[in-house]
């Protein structure tokens, strides 16, 4: 619960400091302020979106806010992310804020393969080690082939595949949830170099080009 209200503490800090000139604020975790003005203060107005996990509770205040909301997706389904969204939209209405602010982006681990069954193949050695209790000084866990494939299929949380079933299941998140922007966190467990640079150019080649179009159309 301290960790919640540091964070709330923190971020209406922030977004005070970035709205007006001079601020004087009093809170639990940190020094009062007295007449502070950020220097230098940005030339337009400094864009700030909430990062969440997946709670309710942090999903309700990025809308209640009226922030932008970037959901980290790291297991489950798209259906879990669906009402998550949901939340936050409903929150952002009943505070009064228009639509068009409430905006959602969607992070996931990514990879892009030349085919299916090659993606899973490359991609799952480098996941087992990011998850695993070694990496995370025991608070990770040993996560087999066939969950992670599971979770590669449509709707699941990974973003791993060949061209086409990205571009998929990135339109699918525009289409059910209302995703808004898709963030792939695209290097992972030591990848080497020459492989995450093969997925970023499959999706700046591929994938990206054609969600645009599709979009557009």
């Amino acid at each position: 619960m301290q960790l919640d209200e540091l964070y709330a503490e923190k971020l209406g800090l922030l977004l005070r400091l970035r709205d007006e000139e001079r601020v004087t604020w009093e809170g639990r975790f940190r020094p009062p302020l007295h007449g502070a003005e950020a220097n230098p203060r940005p030339s337009r107005d400094l864009p700030v979106r909430v990062a969440v996990g997946g709670t309710p509770g942090s999903v309700e205040r990025a809308g209640r806010l009226g922030l932008p909301m970037a959901l980290g997706l790291i297991g489950g389904s798209v259906d879990h992310t669906e009402r998550l969204v949901d939340v936050y939209r409903k929150a952002g209405r009943a505070a009064g804020h228009p639509d068009e602010k409430l905006t959602v982006g969607l992070t996931s681990h990514f990879y892009v393969g030349e085919t299916q069954e090659q993606a899973l193949e490359e991609f799952y050695p480098f996941y087992r080690r990011y998850l695993a209790p070694e990496t995370n000084t025991g608070r990770g866990w040993r996560v087999g082939r066939d969950e992670m494939a599971a979770m590669t299929a449509r709707h699941g949380a990974l973003m791993v595949g060949d061209p086409g079933h990205i571009i998929a299941k990135i339109l699918d998140l525009k289409s059910e949830p209302g995703v808004d922007r898709f963030l792939g966190q695209v290097d992972i467990g030591g990848m080497p170099p020459e492989m995450v640079r093969a997925s970023i150019e499959r999706f700046g080649d591929l994938v990206a080009p054609s969600v645009r179009h599709v979009l557009a159309s």
